[in-house]
């Protein structure tokens, strides 16, 4: 049952409903409500306990309480209210990442908003303009946070709904736990430095290599989301026939066949296929090297279902960057070396990455560093990002979409993202307009790159 087919306030009170919710992967819903073309949503930060390693139960911070979190639906072009309490013995905020909504509703602390503090509520309110897979976090001691499950995913469906037969959300993620659940350091300063920290014990929706079923020739829609801090993972089908049909929750025009693709941390993918005969295995890998691993899989079942194409996905409605007057901003991203900066009582803080070569000074009430760029509303700008180090930086701006235009010197069929990954020596070309107000976090998703250094942010005046 789809979620925007409710029309009670309260989730809860509709057993069948929430039955049938919630044996969908990553799908935990506590409340929520259309009514009116208004969506509504209670969400809570808490700690909990899950068993994500069989058979031992782990201490972690979860949405609602519960390992996957909520998967918020809602629809593209229609509001949305979501009433958010702060549980934790700390203070947070959330961020919708990859929507373009106001910078009030972006969720970085101070930036956009005052922290949210233990006991609070907070009530976020926005028109999403685009239709995909995105997700959501706190951007608040972030290592910890995310590290230990405050990761969830949001849905915004067309706006003129696209019908598959089936759908499957897909959250990645690696845990930071040893063989009994217990956890072992989130942040290694010498792997912060280099790839970040990674983690030994990896899931979808919090599960170890889940198993799920799939109706032969259903037309299927995975969402992918690489919730994780740290891993990139190469994607790979097996068992079937898969396609790209979207990038970062932005579909692309023509879908191309998936042969392996790279979903860095923040990053999105959005694949279609058409199930093969029941009794095959469909198999979502991650191609580590020359020992991919198993990361999820289908079996499919006998359906009476009839063989048709994939539907097709309208384009979101993203400005056409004017490249005829666009300027040009360059940012380099590179290692700072091996000081390590000492504060006033002797220890260490960590600042290992550079942009431009300024590494992020933090932030608090009544102190913001400068912007790494100011830029003119309504301008074209192309940023011309390289990074200068051996290690992964996928790039992510807050609050607008950028329109890839080259990767790595070569010019690539323009599609739309809002995280940029870089390789080792990566170089990309990437344009966007400026038509959101606002100071926006402009950083590495690698969450410890973030936290030593790699990130900033921009402000459109």
């Amino acid at each position: 049952m789809p979620v925007h087919g409710l029309t009670r306030r309260r989730f809860l009170q509709s057993s069948a409903a929430f039955a049938a919710l919630s044996a969908l992967p990553a799908c935990s819903l506590v409340s929520a409500s259309r009514d009116n073309g208004m969506w509504e949503y209670h969400l809570s930060a808490e700690p909990s306990t899950a068993s994500l390693v069989p058979g031992h139960q782990t201490d972690v911070l979860a949405f609602n309480g519960k390992i996957p979190a909520p998967t918020i639906r809602c629809r593209q072009g229609e509001p949305v209210t979501i009433h958010f309490t702060n549980n934790l013995n700390e203070p947070t905020t959330i961020h919708w990442h990859g929507l373009r909504i106001p910078i009030e509703m972006d969720g970085v602390p101070f930036l956009s908003q005052p922290p949210i503090q233990p006991g609070e509520t907070f009530t976020y309110r926005f028109t999403p303009p685009d239709a995909g897979t995105f997700w959501y976090h706190p951007h608040m001691n972030s290592v910890v946070q995310l590290g230990k499950g405050l990761v969830g995913t949001i849905v915004v469906e067309e706006a003129s709904p696209v019908a598959f037969d089936e759908e499957h959300v897909l959250m990645l993620k690696h845990w930071h736990l040893d063989p009994q659940g217990k956890w072992k350091d989130l942040a290694i300063p010498r792997y912060s430095a280099r790839m970040g920290t990674p983690g030994e014990w990896g899931t979808v929706n919090g599960v170890h290599q889940p198993k799920y079923e799939l109706q032969e020739k259903a037309t299927t829609r995975l969402r992918l989301a690489n919730v994780d801090n740290t891993l990139t993972y190469p994607i790979q089908v097996r068992g079937a026939d898969a396609w790209i049909v979207a990038i970062d929750g932005n579909p692309i025009a023509t879908p191309r066949r998936l042969e392996e693709h790279k979903i860095a941390p923040g990053m999105r993918l959005d694949i279609g296929l058409v199930a093969p005969k029941a009794g095959t295995n469909v198999e979502i890998m991650y191609m580590k090297g020359r020992f991919p691993f198993l990361l999820a899989s289908f079996t499919t079942t006998p359906s009476t279902l009839v063989e048709k194409p994939l539907p097709a996905l309208p384009l979101n409605p993203v400005a056409t960057p004017d490249l005829a007057n666009a300027e040009t901003r360059h940012f380099v991203f590179e290692w700072a070396g091996a000081i390590t900066p000492a504060d006033k009582q002797g220890k260490g803080k960590h600042e290992f990455w550079l942009m431009n070569k300024r590494a992020w000074e933090g932030m608090s009430k009544g102190n913001i560093p400068d912007p790494i760029a100011t830029l003119e509303r309504g301008k074209t700008y192309i940023f011309d990002l390289k990074n200068v180090t051996q290690y992964h930086h996928p790039i992510h701006l807050h609050g607008h979409t950028f329109t890839v235009l080259e990767m790595d010197g070569k010019p690539v069929t323009p599609f739309h993202t809002d995280t940029v990954l870089l390789g080792k020596n990566g170089h990309a070309k990437a344009a966007f307009v400026a038509d959101n107000p606002g100071r926006w976090m402009y950083h590495c998703h690698v969450i410890e790159h973030m936290k030593t250094g790699l990130m900033g942010f921009v402000e459109v005046v």
